[in-house]
């Protein structure tokens, strides 16, 4: 692949897949999850996503390969693990294309009202076929090669940036309440659970865990020792000043009749999401404009970015072997060319048959899960190449790792039994397809061994979601849950990095990327 992205560039990859859609909704499904301390879930699910990318950084940097989130486990705990990890990471960046195509004809249909049909909201026809054909487009752009790509990207998140600062700013000056965040019960009405569900049903976190994208080009990034460690923490905390940003200004700007029947049944009708009807509420009639754009170029280049990371994370699962060898050739610009045909299969499937709200779910939780395997691979590197020069070095790696896991445990636990049971039966179809793949070659070579550590992680996680507050039958008080289930984390992470793939399984696996790190690790001097 042509390394052709700065650190510029990157950091506005990882600021684009954050900001899509979501900055215009869940401000307002934060508040009703969690009332104003949904500000409180926004600092809880950017620091869960700092450790995260820091865990990342280091293993991103050191082995700067294509698709990072499906190859990466594989240096250290072999393929069935990469395999795991790579699908769940697969099944969630197939949700959000169809998701935020959705989400822009949602915005331009008070414009244009033939593409919603009858009186149901839904897509009329004109509607669906048009966006079965901004799919294809986003798919198309990204045939011409990642330069391109790239600076596409950075013009439409310039935008992204602009527009919700202009918000913040004017609703902060003009429109701020301070007594709304104790109005209706209080700073947190429903208390830590309340929080805790913010961060994880509301959708704070799989707004958070944008900053990802930025992993999955690091094969194709300039001086990535320094790029990728950079942009990955930068995109992090813009991220996070924006979102906390924009849930102050939201909660501030609401007015008396608003929180009339409380956070959970706060209802703010409105063409442009939350944050335009706080702005109309208010009268600001030009800032409601402005959101109008934003409502459009968020979308847009989150889905644009969405369907590229993707790409290279088929390409390396196509690589893992998961998938067919074709999915792991190149065009002559270095674009993963049949990868991108596989995911607009995918996604024209997901945007016709499964439910957005659905998506939305299981995009926070599968994506979740594949980042929680950073601290094992970072540990696990450690452990098995100790000497490697690596540019840029966790602090305190032990300390972040583990903690990095607790957390990325608990969100998913915390989206509740509804999400966590068909995140399971996700992984079932991707391990019967893995299996059925691996039994033509026999079993030998999976890597089983450094695998069993799954087992009782996923099995761990269904029961306590199964017996938890969160959507379960109730039986694990709260408070206690949270303590069991961090006990609970780290048990797994000291067992699953006692037990990586042997240094010559390991060295194995680098020779297939040798050319690729080599050329990234030659960029950096």
């Amino acid at each position: 692949m042509k390394r052709e992205i700065g650190l510029i560039g990157l950091t506005f990859v990882g600021v684009s897949g954050v900001i899509g859609s979501g900055w215009l909704f869940i401000p307002l499904q934060a508040a009703q999850i969690a009332g104003p301390a949904a500000v409180v879930a926004w600092a809880i699910g950017s620091l869960a996503m700092l450790l995260l990318a820091l865990t990342f950084a280091e293993v991103s940097a050191m082995l700067p390969v294509a698709g990072g989130l499906g190859r990466l486990p594989q240096f250290s705990h072999g393929k069935t693990v990469a395999m795991v990890m790579g699908w769940s990471a697969w099944v969630g960046y197939n949700t959000i294309a169809p998701f935020e195509v959705d989400a822009t004809l949602h915005y331009l249909s008070p414009h244009f009202p033939v593409l919603r049909g009858g009186g149901t909201g839904d897509l009329s026809p004109l509607g669906t076929a048009i966006a079965l054909g901004l799919l294809a487009l986003y798919t198309g752009l990204n045939f011409y090669g990642v330069k391109l790509f790239a600076r596409i990207n950075t013009g439409l998140t310039w935008i992204k940036i602009i527009v919700p600062v202009i918000v913040v700013v004017v609703l902060l000056s003009t429109s701020f309440e301070p007594a709304n965040f104790t109005a209706a019960g209080g700073f947190a009405p429903y208390g830590v659970t309340g929080i805790f569900s913010a961060v994880s049903a509301g959708g704070v976190a799989a707004c958070c865990i944008g900053f990802r994208h930025t992993i999955d080009l690091a094969g194709e990034t300039r001086n990535p020792g320094v790029t990728v460690p950079a942009a990955l923490l930068l995109s992090v905390l813009i991220c996070f000043l924006i979102y906390s940003g924009l849930q102050i200004a939201f909660v501030g700007a609401l007015r008396p009749a608003d929180l009339a029947n409380g956070w959970a049944n706060l209802s703010l009708p409105g063409t442009f999401g939350a944050i335009g009807a706080v702005a109309a509420g208010a009268g600001i009639v030009w800032l409601a404009r402005v959101v109008n754009l934003g409502a459009i170029a968020g979308p847009f280049g989150c889905a644009f970015v969405s369907v590229g990371s993707n790409a290279r994370l088929s390409y390396a699962l196509g690589e893992n072997g998961f998938f067919p060898s074709p999915i792991a050739t190149l065009s002559d610009r270095g674009v993963p060319a049949a990868a991108l045909l596989l995911n607009l299969a995918v996604s024209i499937a997901m945007f016709l048959f499964i439910p957005f709200e659905e998506m939305l779910q299981i995009c926070g939780a599968a994506v979740t899960l594949s980042f929680a395997v950073g601290p094992v691979v970072l540990l696990g590197l450690r452990r098995i190449d100790p000497q490697r020069p690596r540019p840029f070095r966790v602090p305190g790696a032990p300390a972040i790792a583990a903690a990095a896991f607790v957390i990325a445990t608990l969100i998913i636990y915390w989206g509740g039994w509804d999400t966590v049971w068909r995140l399971g039966a996700y992984l079932l179809v991707g391990l019967v397809l893995f299996f059925a793949r691996g039994m033509r070659h026999g079993l030998k070579g999976l890597d089983l061994a450094q695998a069993w550590w799954l087992i009782p992680y996923f099995a761990g996680i269904g029961l306590a979601s199964y017996c938890s507050s969160y959507g379960g039958i109730g039986l694990l008080p709260r408070g206690v849950d949270t303590l069991l289930l961090a006990v609970f984390a780290l048990l797994i992470l000291a067992a699953a990095v006692r037990r990586p793939v042997s240094r010559e399984t390991y060295e194995r696996y680098l020779a297939t990327d040798e050319a690729a790190i080599a050329s990234g690790t030659a960029g950096g001097h």
